[in-house]
């Protein structure tokens, strides 16, 4: 039985849908039950449902052997897992935005960054030399730079329509940001096949799709 954490959303969704195509259905799940745990004894497979940013919690402490996260998750938190395939799905980045024309290098002062991702937005600057005021925000972050709360702010871009909507553009791309398959390194060697059947499943389910 392989143990699987799917993110709660449109991307778990999704991937579930990728990993039925590839033989591990299991119907139930999208039924309109408020349970969180589906088992599919025949396919070996065992689903539930968590927050996404608690997938790789849940992978690397071994309670799930796979997931599927995206890669903001893995470079915010650095979970101690095996990544072991990009799915391809929920294709985004990570970036810095702010105002038209501004300079976030410029060094007269110190810059103040507004971001869900402290860790990510911390090493990027770090990496250059660039000192910066970390400003950690849980909602809307377009709207820190617009009240003077932060200079810039690092976020996902998709579409990047939000920013432009608030008057902001994309300054520069800091990481491509896309859903990883990943595991629990010690299910990784006590369940070696199963677990490479499925990575193996999903890299054809995709291309099917």
């Amino acid at each position: 039985m392989i143990n699987v954490a799917l993110p709660k959303g449109r991307l778990g969704e999704k991937v579930y849908q990728l990993l039925a195509s590839a033989g591990y259905p299991c119907p139930e799940l999208l039924g309109d039950s408020r349970q969180l745990v589906f088992e599919n004894a025949q396919a070996g497979v065992r689903y539930f449902w968590v927050k996404p940013t608690d997938v790789g919690v849940y992978v690397e402490r071994g309670a799930a052997d796979v997931g599927v996260c995206g890669r903001d998750i893995l470079l915010e938190y650095e979970p101690k897992v095996y990544e072991l395939r990009d799915l391809r799905l929920g294709i985004c980045r990570m970036c810095v935005a702010g105002p038209a024309g501004f300079d976030d290098l410029q060094r007269e002062r110190i810059l103040r960054v507004a971001t869900k991702f402290p860790h990510i937005a911390r090493a990027y600057y770090e990496q250059i030399g660039r000192d910066i005021d970390i400003i950690k925000l849980h909602g809307s972050i377009e709207i820190a730079p617009l009240l003077g709360l932060s200079d810039v702010i690092v976020d996902i871009v998709e579409t990047g329509k939000t920013l432009q909507e608030n008057h902001l553009t994309v300054l520069r791309e800091i990481h491509p940001i896309s859903a990883r398959f990943i595991c629990n390194q010690v299910s990784y060697q006590f369940k070696y096949a199963e677990i490479s059947r499925m990575r193996d499943a999903l890299g054809a389910g995709k291309e099917q799709a």
